[in-house]
This record gives structure tokens, sequence and C-alpha cells, in this order.
């Protein structure tokens, strides 16, 4: 019954700094340092929320990873229409639609 006192503190404790406090500070930093960034880089029309610049991006220099392939509708790449063509990696059909992209 002795341990039992310290180890409800020491949870109580670990539970506000690890549940709390650390959150909080990690989300304030984030916001003070990049708010553009940490609010989820959104795009604005007419007033209402679009879409995110993050979606979607066209890497073309070779110092980035190459990104997923979009099958989006009309023009590749378009943030409001994405999504991902739920093909395996292994799928000859997404080497073939890859190389004609």
């Amino acid at each position: 019954m002795s341990q039992l006192r310290p180890a409800v503190v020491l949870f109580m404790v670990l539970m506000l700094f690890t549940g709390v406090l650390y959150p909080l500070l990690t989300t304030g930093l984030a916001q003070w340092w990049f708010p553009q960034q940490a609010s989820g880089s959104l795009l604005r029309q007419a007033g209402s929320v679009r879409g995110s610049a993050l979606i979607g991006q066209q890497f073309t220099q070779p110092g980035y990873f190459q990104g997923r392939p979009s099958t989006t509708a009309e023009r590749p790449y378009n943030a409001q229409a994405s999504g991902g063509s739920n093909l395996a990696g292994s799928n000859p059909a997404l080497d073939s639609a890859v190389a004609a992209r």
C-alpha cells in the first residue's frame, strides 16, 4: 500500500505533462514559428476553404522524392479532386499508367 501513492502521483504528473502541457507547448510553438504550415496551408476562395497547398504537389527537381502518382480529373495534381488510384505497387496497370503520364 505504501507504493500506491507515489505511483498514482507519478501517473498524474506524467499524464498532465504528456497529455496536456507538451501538446499545448508544441502546438503553440508550431503556430508561432510556422503559422501557415501548422494550420494546414489552407487555400481559401470566396471565404470558404477549398483545399490545402500541400496536397498533390508536383515535384520536378531531382532532389525530391517521387510523389504519389496523381489520378485527378482533367489536370494532374488538382488538389480539389485529390485521391489515389488504389492500385498496389506491384500492379502492372499502375506501372503503365505512371509511364503514360
